[in-house]
């Protein structure tokens, strides 16, 4: 008699083929997409001097209405404790890219605004970005496949929260 080997419930439970194959499909999505923003952040750092946080805390204020934010809804947009919002603000305070201002409806909210040196930064920042996606995804990818991608990924978590007040997405930087 033949005794089979008795299977956990974990093993039982083990993704089939099909599921392999779609979470390494998943992961070399993801992995992917995550290097690709680092690379891209690295190169901002690189020809702006621009850490990759101070970066995105300077884009989310120059599509801010008035180009300013209280500092509750920066720490939510970068995803950030208010201790570690407060660090980034002091920094990019210091090298006189923001300022604070206090709001004039509730002494106390604090408001985090551009200077117009953070918003020069942050204008020759996004042109570095520009380029660096059309060397690292556009001119490999092409045109269309990098259009078609770009919709793809888009239409699968849409968020009104990435528009403007003036209808523009949030990533493109206003210029007058």
């Amino acid at each position: 008699m033949v005794v089979e080997p008795v299977r956990s419930k974990a093993a039982q439970a083990c993704p089939d083929a099909d599921e392999l194959a779609l979470l390494r499909q998943w992961h070399a999505l993801h992995s992917g997409v995550r290097r690709l923003t680092d690379d891209l952040l690295a190169d901002v750092e690189a020809g702006q001097g621009l850490a990759p946080s101070s970066f995105q805390a300077l884009m989310f204020l120059v599509t801010a209405p008035g180009q300013a934010a209280p500092m509750n809804q920066l720490s939510a947009a970068l995803g950030f404790s208010t201790a570690g919002t407060t660090k980034l603000v002091d920094r990019l305070a210091d090298a006189g890219l923001v300022e604070r201002r206090p709001s004039d409806a509730d002494r106390r909210v604090v408001y985090t605004a551009l200077t117009s040196a953070g918003a020069e930064s942050v204008l020759a920042a996004s042109r570095d970005l520009a380029q660096a996606l059309r060397t690292r995804v556009v001119a490999p990818l092409g045109e269309d496949v990098f259009l078609a991608l770009s919709e793809a990924v888009g239409s699968l978590a849409p968020s009104d929260g990435d528009v403007t007040a003036g209808g523009e997405p949030a990533a493109v930087p206003p210029c007058r």
